[in-house]
C-alpha cells in the first residue's frame, strides 16, 4: 500500500475516535434530558453502546470473510455515513420519544433499555464495524500490519475527542453544533482517503457535500427539535452541567433541567412548607443557608427579616435564569454562592441558625451525597446549638410502598445519629425536621405567635397534618433499616428497587438473562480473550468507582471529572505502546500486569476506608492513569499470544468492548448500590484474581 494511503487511513481512524467520543457524551446528555436520567440510565446507555460496538466488531470479520471485501473506497463511504449519523441520531432521540411513550410520562426500566438500544444501534454498529475494517484495509497491502497499532491510533482520537468535548465544546456550543464541529475532521480525513486512492475522485466531493448538508441541516433545525407541548419556550441554554429550558404557560414560568421540571414560579404550598416548617421552630433566625430554591421561597424567607441568607446553587446559569424570569426574588441580605453545597460547607467557617435543603429525590449519586451520614455530620457542625436542618423526599397518598418505607427509615436512622430530635411531617413531600431542641408540632400557632402570615399552612395544616397522621408516619419507620453511608449508598439501591416497583416489574429477569448470556460467552472465549474481557470490565468499573469516590469527597467539580474521563483514555495509549514493545514476553507480562492491577485496587480500598477525603485530587487522577496504562499494556500482549490474524483481532476488540459493557453495568447498577464502594472494588479484585489464575495455570502447563 502506498504510504499516502496508509497515512490517510490512519487519519480516518483518529478522526473516527474524535467523533465517536464526542457523540457518545452528547448522546448520554440527550438521554438524560429525555428520561430525567440518573446513573442507572447512564449505565444502560453505556452498556448498550459497548455491547452494540462489540457486535459491530464481530460483524466486520464476518463481512470481509463472507461477502464484503475490505477496500479503501468502501472505508471512505463508511466514514461519510459515520459522520452523518450523529446528527440524525440526536434528532431521532428527541423526536421519537413521544411516539413510543406518552408525553410527560415516567418510563420503566425495560422500555428505557429497549429504546436506548434501538436508537443507539445504527451508529454503534457502524462504529464497531469501522475500526477493525480499517485494519483489514491496511492489511490488504501490508499483511503484517500490527493490530495493536489500530488500537493505539483509535485511542489518540478518543483522548482528543474527550478533551475537546469536556473542556471546549460543552462550554461554547449546542449539541448539534458540537456534532458539526467534531465531525469536520472525519469528513476531511475521508475526503483525503479518496484523493489518495485516485486523484480528484468525484466520490470525495459527493460524499463531503452530502454529509455537510445533513450536519448543517441539524444545526439549523436544532431549535425546532427542542419544541415541546410544555408551554411556550422562552429560554434555552446548554450549560456545562446540563440543559436549561424555561417555558411559559399563561402566567406560570417553569424551569426544566435536563427535561425535569425543577423550579416553578407558582408553587405556594411547597414554598411555605419548605421555609416555615423549620423556621417556625426558631425564635429569631438571623443566618440561614438554603441549598437550591424555587419560586416563592425567598419571599417567605423575607418575612423573618434575617440578617443574612446564603443561597447555594451549583450551576451559575440556573441561578441566573431563576432571577431573570422572576422564579426567585432578590431580597435584602441574600448572597448567591455558585458552588457545590457540600464542598462549600466543608471549607466554610459560617455557623447558621437553619440549613434548608431543597433538592430533588436522591436518585443519583450526586444528589445522594446530601442525604448521607457525612453530610449530616457536616451540617451539624455548621448549626448553632438550637439550629435546625430541614430536607424532604417524595411523599405518598394513602399507601406507603415498602421501598419508600425503607428509604425514609434509612434516612431517619442515619440523621438520628447527629440530632436528638427528628420529626417527619407527611404530605406531598415528607419533610424531615432535625434539631437538638424539641420540635413543636403546632406550626400554625408558632407562626401566629411570630406574626407571620401564610396562606396554605394557616388554612390547611390542621386538616392535612393531624397528630394521628404524623404519629402514623413516624410509627411506620423501620428501626433496623441500614443507614445511608457515603461508601455504601443504601438509598441508591432502594431507588433502583422503587423504579421497578413503580411499574410492577423486577430486575431479576434482566439479571438472569444477562448472566446466562455472559456464561455462554465466557465458555466460548480463549484464555487471552478472558484476560481482555476482565481488563475491559475492570477499566470501566474502576472509572465509575473513581468518579463516584470523587463526587463523594470533592463534589461535582466539572473540570476534574472531565479530566478523570480523559485520563482513563490517555493511559491506554502509552500502555499499548509499551505492551507492543514487550509483547514477546507473553504470558509472563499478562501475569505481572494482572498482579499490579490487583495491588492497585487493594490500595484504592485502603484509601477509601482510611482517608479518601484527605487525598489530593492528583492521587485519583494518577490512580486512573496507572489503571488504564496497565489495561492498555495487555491488549498487544494478548494479540501476540493468539497470533494476531484478522479473526483474532476482531475477537480481541469484541472481548474488550463486551467486558467494558458488563463492567459499566454491574458496577453502576449492582456492585456499588448493593455492596458499597469498598466491596465493589473487592469484586473487581475477585475478577482479576480469576484472570490471573487462568493465565498462571496455562503458564505452568506450557513449561
Amino acid at each position: 500500500m502506498k504510504r499516502k494511503s496508509e497515512r490517510a487511513i490512519t487519519l480516518v481512524v483518529i478522526a473516527t475516535g474524535v467523533s465517536s467520543i464526542v457523540t457518545q457524551l452528547l448522546i448520554i446528555r440527550e438521554f438524560l434530558a429525555q428520561f430525567q436520567g440518573n446513573e442507572f440510565v447512564i449505565a444502560l446507555i453505556l452498556f448498550n453502546w459497548l455491547i452494540i460496538g462489540g457486535i459491530g466488531t464481530l460483524l466486520a470479520h464476518l463481512a470481509i470473510k463472507g461477502f464484503w471485501r475490505a477496500t479503501a473506497n468502501r472505508l471512505g463511504w463508511l466514514s461519510f455515513c459515520l459522520a452523518c449519523l450523529p446528527a440524525l441520531q440526536i434528532m431521532a432521540i428527541r423526536g421519537l420519544r413521544d411516539y413510543f411513550f406518552i408525553h410527560g410520562s415516567s418510563v420503566g426500566f425495560y422500555p428505557t433499555l429497549a429504546y436506548t438500544f434501538i436508537t443507539i444501534a445504527p451508529y454503534g454498529l457502524l462504529l464497531g464495524f469501522v475500526l477493525p475494517y480499517s485494519l483489514f484495509v491496511l492489511r490488504l497491502e501490508k499483511p503484517d500490519y500490527p493490530g495493536a497499532f489500530i488500537y493505539m491510533t483509535d485511542n489518540i482520537g478518543d483522548v482528543a475527542g474527550g478533551a475537546l468535548f469536556s473542556f471546549i465544546l460543552v462550554y461554547l456550543v449546542t449539541p448539534l453544533q458540537a456534532v458539526f464541529l467534531s465531525n469536520l475532521p472525519l469528513l476531511a480525513a475521508a475526503c483525503f482517503l479518496f484523493i489518495s486512492i485516485r486523484r480528484h475522485h468525484p466520490a470525495a466531493f459527493i460524499g463531503t457535500g452530502l454529509a455537510l448538508t445533513i450536519l448543517l441541516a441539524g444545526v439549523f433545525m436544532e431549535p425546532a427539535s427542542l419544541a415541546t407541548s410544555k408551554g411556550e419556550p422562552i429560554y434555552y441554554h446548554e450549560s456545562r452541567y446540563g440543559r436549561i429550558a424555561v417555558y411559559k404557560d399563561k402566567e406560570q414560568f417553569t424551569l426544566f433541567m435536563d427535561g425535569t421540571p425543577v423550579f416553578s414560579s407558582q408553587n405556594l404550598t411547597m414554598a411555605e412548607e419548605t421555609i416555615h416548617y423549620p423556621l417556625s421552630q426558631l425564635d429569631n433566625p438571623q443566618k440561614i443557608l438554603i441549598i437550591s430554591a424555587q419560586g416563592g421561597m425567598l419571599e417567605e424567607l423575607q418575612k423573618y427579616l434575617p440578617a443574612r441568607i446564603d443561597y447555594v446553587e451549583l450551576d451559575p446559569e440556573v441561578s441566573s435564569a431563576l432571577f431573570r424570569f422572576g422564579l426567585i426574588k432578590d431580597i435584602p441580605g441574600l448572597h448567591v454562592i455558585n458552588q457545590d453545597a457540600r464542598a462549600y460547607l466543608t471549607k466554610s467557617d459560617e455557623i447558621y441558625d437553619a440549613i434548608i435543603v431543597n433538592l430533588p429525590e436522591p436518585e443519583t449519586f450526586q444528589i445522594n451525597r446530601f442525604f448521607t451520614d457525612r453530610f449530616f455530620a457536616v451540617a451539624k457542625q455548621h448549626l448553632t446549638g438550637s439550629g435546625i436542618l430541614s430536607f424532604s423526599v417524595q411523599g405518598f397518598d394513602s399507601y406507603l410502598a415498602e421501598p419508600q418505607r425503607q428509604k425514609i427509615s434509612s434516612l431517619y436512622n442515619t440523621v438520628s445519629d447527629y440530632f436528638k430530635h427528628v420529626l417527619l411531617l407527611p404530605g406531598e413531600r415528607i419533610f424531615f425536621l432535625c434539631s437538638d431542641n424539641p420540635i413543636n408540632l403546632d406550626i400554625p400557632a408558632c407562626l401566629a405567635e411570630k406574626g407571620i402570615s401564610t396562606s396554605y399552612i394557616s388554612g390547611f395544616y390542621y386538616g392535612n397534618l393531624t397528630n394521628e397522621r404524623i404519629a402514623g408516619l413516624n410509627n411506620l419507620l423501620d428501626p433496623v433499616a441500614p443507614k445511608n453511608i457515603d461508601e455504601s449508598p443504601q438509598l441508591m439501591r432502594l431507588m433502583f428497587l422503587q423504579w421497578f416497583a413503580k411499574f410492577s416489574t423486577s430486575p431479576n429477569r434482566f439479571i438472569a438473562g444477562l448472566t446466562v448470556l455472559l456464561i455462554i460467552y465466557l465458555v466460548r472465549i480463549a484464555r487471552e480473550e478472558f484476560v481482555l474481557f476482565s481488563t475491559g470490565f475492570m477499566t470501566m468499573g474502576s472509572e465509575i468507582l473513581v468518579i463516584f469516590a470523587f463526587q463523594i469527597f470533592f463534589g461535582y467539580i466539572y473540570f476534574q471529572i472531565g479530566l478523570i474521563i480523559t485520563v482513563f483514555l490517555a493511559g491506554l495509549l502509552p500502555g499499548a505502546w509499551f505492551g507492543e514493545k514487550l509483547r514477546s514476553r507473553g504470558k509472563q507480562m499478562l501475569i505481572i500486569t494482572d498482579s499490579l492491577l490487583i495491588i492497585l485496587l487493594g490500595f484504592f480500598i485502603l484509601a477509601m476506608k482510611y482517608g479518601g477525603d484527605r487525598l489530593p485530587v492528583i492521587s485519583f487522577l494518577l490512580f486512573g492513569f496507572v489503571i488504564s496504562l496497565m489495561c492498555g499494556f495487555q491488549f498487544p500482549v494478548a494479540l501476540r499470544l493468539r497470533g494476531g490474524d484478522n479473526r483474532v483481532v476482531t475477537r480481541a476488540f469484541s472481548a474488550d468492548l463486551i467486558g467494558a459493557a458488563f463492567g459499566t453495568l454491574f458496577t453502576s447498577v449492582a456492585l456499588i448500590p448493593y455492596l458499597g464502594i469498598v466491596w465493589a472494588t473487592a469484586g473487581l479484585i475477585g475478577l482479576k484474581l480469576t484472570s490471573l489464575t487462568i493465565m498462571a495455570t496455562r503458564h505452568e502447563k506450557n513449561k
